[in-house]
C-alpha cells in the first residue's frame, strides 16, 4: 500500500521525525534549512500534506501555485497568522493547527515572566555576577513588586489563559478577565471576575497577561490609550502575538513610567526586537519560547501527526481552522 506523502519543512524533535517517517513517505528537513517558498512548493510536488511551522509563511501567492495532490495544510503550531486560511479554503485545502498541547508550557513562561520582572531576577543575576552584592539593605535599590495577592487581569481566557489562571490561584491572586464571551464554570473555579470592558481590568489589575489571538479587531489592542488605563505599577506580561500591543506605545509607557514594567515573548517584527526594548532595565525578554520545551514540542508533533492520520481516515482533520 503506497504511503501517503508528507512534506515538513522544519526539523522537529528526533521523536516525532522518527514516528512521521514510519506512517508515512515523509519529506523531511533534517538540516533545518528554511526553505523558500518555490522550494516548498517543489518539495509538494505529489504530496498531500503539507507541515510547516509557525515561521513559514504559506500567503495565498504560495498556496496558489501548490499542486492540486495537497488537501491538508498541518501547521506546528497553536497560531495559524502564518497560513492564509482564505486562500487555502478556496481551494479545497484544509487547515489545522496543535491549540491545546501548548497551553501548560506556554503558561508556565507566563508566570515565570511575571516573577522575572517584579522581582527583578536578571538585575540581581547580573549583581551576583558582577561581584556587585554588598550584602544586606533594609531599603535596597534592588527590592522589586509583590507578586503574591496582587491583581492580574487575563485577556483572553482560552486555554492558555485558563492555565495561567490556575497558576496564580497558587499566588492567592485575584483573577479579572476579559473574553469575547463569559466562561462562567471558570469565574467557578477560578473566583474569576469578568469584566466585558477592557479598560475596567486594566485599571484594575497589578499585572495584565494577553492571551488573545491575534486578529483585525484585536492588533494593537493594547495601544496609548489603554497604557493611559493602567496603575504606574502595573506590569504587562505578552505571550501570545506582538502585534496585540502597540510596540511604540509600549515602549513610550515604559520610558514615561506610564506603566512599571514588561515581559515579553513576542514581538512585532521579530526575530528583530526593538533596541529601545533591549536597553531597558524593567523589561524582560525571551525568543518566543513559550513552546520551547522538549516535551511540548513532542506533544505538538504527534499532533500533527493525529491531525493526518483523522484527515485520512475521515476527510477532516481533528484540529480543522477555518477563517
Amino acid at each position: 500500500m503506497t504511503k501517503p506523502v508528507v512534506v515538513v519543512t522544519r526539523s522537529w524533535t528526533k521523536a516525532v521525525q522518527t514516528a512521521i517517517a514510519e506512517r508515512f513517505d515523509a519529506r523531511l528537513n533534517p538540516s533545518d534549512r528554511t526553505m523558500s517558498a518555490e522550494e516548498i512548493v517543489e518539495q509538494c510536488q505529489g504530496a498531500t500534506v503539507l507541515c510547516p511551522c509557525g515561521f513559514d509563511p504559506i500567503d495565498a501567492r504560495l498556496i496558489s501555485k501548490l499542486p492540486d495532490s495537497v488537501k491538508l495544510i498541518a501547521t506546528i503550531s497553536a497560531g495559524t497568522q502564518h497560513i492564509d486560511v482564505s486562500a487555502a479554503t478556496q481551494r479545497g485545502i484544509y487547515v489545522s493547527n496543535t491549540p491545546d498541547v501548548v497551553a501548560e508550557d506556554t503558561a508556565d513562561l507566563t508566570v515565570g515572566l511575571m516573577i522575572s520582572v517584579c522581582r527583578r531576577l536578571i538585575d540581581l543575576d547580573n549583581v551576583v555576577r558582577r561581584g556587585d552584592w554588598q550584602g544586606f539593605k533594609v531599603e535596597d535599590p534592588l527590592c522589586g513588586l509583590r507578586v503574591w495577592g496582587k491583581t492580574v487581569g487575563i485577556i483572553g481566557l482560552g486555554g492558555i489563559g485558563q492555565a495561567v489562571a490556575h497558576r496564580t490561584r497558587g499566588f492567592r491572586m485575584s483573577v479579572l478577565y476579559h473574553n469575547r464571551k463569559r466562561n462562567r464554570t471558570a469565574e467557578k473555579e477560578f473566583e474569576a471576575r469578568y469584566c466585558p470592558d477592557l479598560y475596567e481590568l486594566l485599571a484594575l489589575a497589578d499585572i495584565v497577561s494577553i492571551h488573545c489571538p491575534l486578529t483585525p479587531e484585536t492588533e494593537h489592542l493594547i495601544d496609548d490609550r489603554a497604557f493611559a488605563a493602567m496603575k504606574p505599577s502595573s506590569v504587562l506580561i505578552n505571550t501570545a502575538r506582538g502585534t496585540v500591543v502597540d510596540e511604540d506605545a509600549l515602549i513610550r509607557a515604559l520610558q514615561n513610567g506610564v506603566i512599571a514594567g514588561a515581559g515579553l515573548d513576542v514581538y512585532k517584527n521579530e526575530p528583530e526586537v526593538n533596541p529601545a526594548l533591549i536597553e531597558m532595565p524593567n523589561v524582560v525578554l525571551s525568543p518566543h519560547i513559550g513552546t520551547a520545551t522538549i516535551e511540548a514540542r513532542d506533544d505538538m508533533g504527534f499532533r500533527v501527526i493525529e491531525n493526518i492520520e483523522t484527515y485520512l481516515a475521515t476527510g477532516e482533520p481533528k484540529d480543522r481552522v477555518t477563517s
